[in-house]
């Protein structure tokens, strides 16, 4: 398999590793969006959330509350977004978790635009089941 972060985690290309464990390793991103920006990615390969165990995703979950601490008190971040990307959005077709420091500061806006968003009621109505 030609997968990087599979190369990652078994050595072949170098990381910043902040954490590992025996079912997650957690690198820093080398395109990072704020200090301290990092990856949750499973030793084993998952593509996307859709194909995940939930005992991976909980650990997954399980190591981002263990390390928001650290990252507070060593980075002195204000808080924390998680994100996962699927399909279209997702670059590297292995599963991973977005750990990204936020700073009061830090500039980071949410996506958003608004010329293409329905309303509310119309979303509802349509994901409604």
């Amino acid at each position: 398999m030609d997968c990087l972060f599979c190369k990652i985690i078994k050595g072949e290309i170098p990381s910043e590793t902040t954490y590992e464990d025996d079912l997650v390793k957690v690198f820093l991103d080398i395109n990072p969006t704020t200090n301290g920006d990092s990856l949750i990615v499973p030793k084993k390969h998952f593509t996307d959330f859709r194909d995940i165990d939930n005992e991976t995703l909980i650990r997954i979950n399980d190591v981002a509350k263990k390390l928001l601490p650290l990252y507070q008190e060593k980075l002195k971040c204000d808080g924390l977004t998680l994100s996962n990307n699927a399909l279209y959005s997702q670059e590297i077709k292995h599963f991973h978790m977005h750990f990204i420091p936020r700073y009061i500061d830090d500039g980071v806006k949410h996506l958003s635009n608004k010329e293409c968003l329905k309303d509310i009621k119309t979303i509802k109505d349509k994901l409604k089941q």
